[in-house]
């Protein structure tokens, strides 16, 4: 079966001049597989608000760095960044959705998708996406994977953040606010390195309290899953869609011509944070 995951590799060539990062985009789709097409509910609209708008351009730099692995399907069919035994009814976030966050049907009626049409979904979308992360990580010279995310100014209904204004950018590893590991968990990422990612954000967007630790999230399946079968260091990285969505942001005028300018800012951080790394 064609894996449907997009797969940006420099690795094989020379690496001169690049960094060695694997950069993860799980949430940027919005294409809706054929199988489901007739049974969607939502519309357009929905399942871009849905996605993680502008993710596969804020952070596409195949260009500067190892590897770029991206997917075009919504995640309101197939969740990349949950596992894949959470399934309905039990789990209503979980890897395939029937409701969206505020309880509206994903399906028409009663048309959902039975467990043989799952297992297609996960066959087809799911497990080849995390199967080349493995495969990148361990068969391949790179240091630090990075799984890259937008988030919603303030935390949606059904969030445990629900309601609470959220920072411009989020850090996660599984740890605490430090990035240290916390009491029965495994840190996904050396506390150190979180810390001087953090600091490198603040520098070059000029921040202070705006840049959080595992606050609201802490990292998801992909860098706990990935991090425990490779033991490359994974962090997941969310940046506030009020910096480059016109609807959140308190800046006239803002569009996405500026998504250029902020892709470009988000790499002075990495590539500050990683410059001080080697050091």
């Amino acid at each position: 079966m064609k894996p449907n995951c997009i797969i940006h590799t420099n690795i094989g060539r020379n690496m001169s001049g690049r960094y060695p990062f694997l950069i993860s985009i799980p949430h940027g789709g919005i294409t809706i597989p054929k199988e489901v097409r007739d049974y969607i509910a939502l519309t357009s609209a929905e399942i871009l608000h849905y996605s993680d708008p502008c993710s596969r351009s804020l952070f596409e730099y195949r260009d500067r760095v190892g590897a770029v692995l991206d997917t075009n399907i919504s995640r309101m069919i197939v969740d990349l960044n949950r596992p894949p035994y959470a399934l309905p009814p039990r789990h209503s976030d979980g890897v395939v959705k029937f409701f969206t966050p505020e309880g509206n049907p994903v399906y028409h009626d009663n048309a959902l998708p039975d467990i043989i049409s799952i297992h297609r979904i996960l066959m087809e979308h799911y497990f080849p996406y995390h199967a080349q992360i493995d495969h990148i990580l361990l068969k391949r010279k790179l240091r630090i994977a990075l799984d890259c995310h937008s988030m919603l100014p303030v935390g949606p209904p059904g969030q445990k953040d629900a309601g609470k204004s959220r920072p411009l950018i989020c850090l996660g590893n599984n740890g605490n606010r430090e990035g240290r590991p916390k009491k029965g968990h495994l840190a996904t990422c050396p506390a150190e390195w979180m810390q001087q990612l953090a600091a490198a954000f603040r520098e070059v967007f000029c921040l202070d309290t705006e840049v959080t630790i595992n606050e609201p999230f802490s990292g998801g399946f992909i860098t706990n899953a990935h991090y425990w079968h490779t033991g490359i260091p994974f962090i997941q990285m969310e940046i506030n869609r009020s910096l480059y969505e016109l609807q959140y942001s308190q800046e006239p005028g803002l569009t996405e011509d500026k998504i250029e300018m902020l892709r470009n800012r988000i790499w002075q951080a990495l590539s500050l944070f990683w410059d001080e790394i080697r050091k």
